[in-house]
């Protein structure tokens, strides 16, 4: 099993994880870093060092960022370049956290940054094209 560490502005990370444990239930080997206004990098990293130390040590590590070039993206890249096996995914949405969460047993953290990756693409979509897509769906069921 891995562990995911997720962080973002604000009360992003807290809020995403409620959600997930409102849907999913409590989730092992997961920690939930906020990065408020009143933080600073050098806190965020200690934040993040600590979270690091929580989690099982036999276990790669993947962080899960909200925005690409944001403190949090950037510290998580610090300390994943610092040891193989941790990798950073950032435009984290609840979608892929959800799927990914409980699809990373047995992934490895390759993997996983993969199969996120894939997951965040496809849950980013319109009423529009969800509703083209039902029409196409339907016409085909209805075809010879």
């Amino acid at each position: 099993m891995l562990g995911i560490i997720l962080s973002g502005h604000g009360g992003f990370a807290s809020g995403l994880e409620r959600a997930m444990k409102q849907i999913l239930g409590d989730q092992p080997q997961f920690v939930a870093i906020d990065f408020p206004e009143t933080s600073s990098t050098a806190l965020l990293t200690s934040q993040m060092e600590q979270a690091i130390s929580q989690l099982d040590p036999q276990y790669d590590i993947i962080f899960l960022t909200d925005l690409l070039g944001g403190t949090p993206f950037r510290v998580a890249s610090t300390l994943a370049m610092q040891q193989p096996g941790r990798e950073v995914i950032t435009g984290t949405n609840l979608q892929l956290l959800l799927e990914m969460v409980l699809d990373r047993d047995g992934l490895s953290s390759e993997a996983f940054r993969v199969q996120a990756l894939e997951c965040g693409h496809r849950g980013l979509t319109s009423l529009v094209d969800e509703l083209g897509r039902c029409k196409e769906e339907k016409a085909v069921e209805e075809g010879i």
